[in-house]
């Protein structure tokens, strides 16, 4: 019987499973900005390659809650040792949290860029975008070119 309740509750469409595929992955812009997306609140800063080839970082300038993105706006900075970046919005939609520690500590970024050093979460004004950008083999393949 358990096994009846499960395979019902598992049957879904095929076009669900590639939508919750696509929310379930972290997701990477060209310009080296990651995205993980969840419940349409998209969390995202820059990646590990990135933040390797700006050496330590010094300062940040993050986005103000409220404010709305297009994709590919500037909605932040990064100042490191070596140089200064601008970073884009990877999806279009509106700042709902920043991550303050960055503020303080802005070498977060070097030691944990792609999770504790998150940028801001965004409320996706448009999910399809997520389609647009790399997965990680294709982001792997970018930095190797």
């Amino acid at each position: 019987m358990f096994a009846r309740i499960v395979t019902r509750s598992l049957r879904v469409r095929p076009s669900s499973i590639i939508t919750l595929r696509g929310y379930a992955t972290k997701r990477f812009t060209k310009d080296h900005e990651w995205i993980s997306v969840s419940d349409g609140i998209g969390t995202f800063g820059i990646s590990d390659y990135a933040q390797k080839a700006l050496g330590d970082v010094v300062f940040i300038e993050l986005p103000a809650v409220g404010n709305t993105y297009a994709k590919k706006d500037n909605i932040s900075a990064v100042e490191s040792v070596k140089a200064a970046s601008d970073i884009y919005a990877p999806v279009s939609g509106e700042v709902v949290a920043v991550n303050t520690e960055l503020a303080d500590e802005p070498s977060l970024i070097n030691s944990s860029p792609e999770e504790n050093a998150w940028i801001a979460k965004i409320k996706l004004s448009n999910p399809e975008e997520l389609e647009s950008l790399l997965d990680e083999a294709a982001y792997a393949k970018h930095i190797d070119e």
